[in-house]
């Protein structure tokens, strides 16, 4: 006859509450001042045995103490939060990247918020960092909400704006070189044969840089046109053109009208970032154009990606680390005590030609 099952029923395990400093006073017989002085490192102002008795019940109930909590108690949590506009775009993980290593070796940890970018969420972002007691902020936002960056400024923390500006705002700035990068980039598709140039950018929307990129581009365009006009050659032209994800149909018709004005000259692309790269590559093969011979192009950000997208693309190479390496560090020395008026701190891009801008590939 085969036995009889055990139908007993089992209770599932509970994990065990976190032990508390109350719960190491009452196992050693102590009070909770006197466990908070031996926290401290202040076990010289108790006896021997006290000392032991606290030490033995810290082992018995494996207490370990809120790092948080004993932050707070020194009035800092050594917490740093960022706010990042769009954590997709890789020119904001390069950068958090930068920060986060300068943030470690300092002894700081990165608190991130991602807006998605939505920028009626830069309140919300700066509440809830805020909320987590972090000690300053490194602002990659969209700059469209001059409050909410001023909510930070008026709880006493220091900020460091990165890549976009606040209007106003008095804060140190850490960028690319805008003007400079541009110029690289454009006047590498010009030198390269390319005379009817567009600028693709994501909506502007006083986004301060992209403001700056679609500016620079605007007078260079000028200022070499008059230049060619004094030498007797004006045959460089350039235009303008926002891009959003869900209208691919008129990214694709702005390209066509791009090669319709070039007519015998060859038409040539700067997109503003690493996203409207991708957009602007995808409608090229939408169309069946060769990057390259069809159509030249040079995109902000060097990704990982950029050597293997047709011939390779052409891009503009952002210091990501370092400007994130440096926010850090300008912050740190805020929180230091330094007292300065606000700096302004542009880093040069570097071009990384390749067969996306050569017309001959």
């Amino acid at each position: 006859m085969p036995p009889k099952s055990s139908s007993k029923a089992t209770t599932p395990t509970q994990p065990a509450e976190r032990a508390t400093i109350a719960d190491v006073a009452r196992e050693a017989g102590v009070s909770k001042a006197t466990v908070s002085r031996f926290l401290n490192h202040r076990d010289t102002l108790l006896t021997r045995d006290i000392a032991t008795r606290v030490e033995v019940a810290i082992a018995a109930l494996a207490y370990s103490p809120s790092p948080m909590a004993q932050a707070l108690k020194r009035g800092r949590s050594r917490l740093i939060g960022l706010v990042v506009a769009d954590i997709t775009n890789p020119f904001s993980v390069a950068v958090l990247r930068g920060a986060e290593k300068a943030c470690q070796d300092a002894g700081y940890l990165l608190m991130l918020f991602n807006l998605g970018n939505d920028s009626q969420r830069e309140s919300e972002a700066i509440q809830a960092l805020t909320a987590y007691q972090v000690d300053g902020f490194i602002l990659n936002t969209l700059g469209r909400d001059a409050g909410a960056a001023a909510d930070a400024v008026r709880h006493g923390k220091p900020v460091v704006l990165v890549d976009r500006r606040h209007h106003d705002m008095q804060a140190d700035f850490v960028s690319l070189d805008n003007a400079g990068a541009v110029r690289l980039g454009a006047r590498h598709l010009a030198q390269a044969g390319y005379r009817e140039l567009l600028f693709v950018s994501e909506p502007i929307k006083d986004v301060s840089s992209r403001v700056e990129r679609c500016s620079r581009f605007r007078s260079f365009i000028s200022d070499t046109a008059a230049a060619d006009i004094a030498q007797g050659a004006a045959d460089l032209q350039g235009s303008t053109f926002e891009s959003t994800a869900e209208d691919t149909d008129a990214l694709d018709m702005a390209l066509r009208n791009l090669r319709q004005r070039a007519g015998q000259r060859l038409p040539g692309v700067l997109s503003s970032n690493a996203v409207v790269t991708l957009r602007v590559v995808a409608a090229m093969a939408r169309l069946g154009w060769q990057l390259g011979p069809d159509l030249g192009l040079v995109g902000f950000d060097e990704t990982e990606w950029s050597p293997y997208v047709g011939p390779g693309l052409s891009t503009i190479a952002q210091p990501t680390d370092e400007l994130g390496r440096v926010a850090a560090g300008c912050l740190i020395e805020r929180l230091k005590g330094l007292e300065l008026p606000p700096r302004q701190i542009l880093l040069p891009g570097r071009l990384v030609p390749r067969g996306s801008s050569a017309p001959s590939s």
